[in-house]
């Protein structure tokens, strides 16, 4: 009798994205991503202004229509205002979600 362990739905190779890295995304849709990315943007205009505009690069490239976001943009953009928000705010947070689900 043979034994398959399987681990939250997790199996195989086919997890495994760019990089080699581990993508177990929970059945995110784009909807749901375009949405914390929103709240980004709006959560930077108050937490810090001067970061607006990366939040607003990540919330465009979740926008687009026929083509694949720009992963290097969208990773850029967490990594600026991952260094320029306070450590616990909400922004960060969202960034750091938007990372976890993008599996950045």
């Amino acid at each position: 009798m043979g034994s398959n362990y399987h681990i939250n739905n997790v199996n195989g190779p086919a997890i495994f994205g760019d990089n080699g890295r581990m993508e177990i995304n929970n059945g995110t849709d784009a909807a749901t991503l375009l949405r914390l990315a929103d709240q980004l943007v709006e959560r930077m205009r108050v937490e810090s202004p001067a970061l607006v505009p990366q939040a607003q690069v990540i919330q465009g490239e979740l926008a687009q229509d026929g083509r694949p976001a720009d992963r290097g943009r969208i990773r850029a953009a967490l990594e600026t205002i991952g260094i320029g928000v306070a450590a616990g705010s909400g922004g960060l947070a969202l960034a750091q979600e938007i990372g976890r689900v993008l599996g950045l």
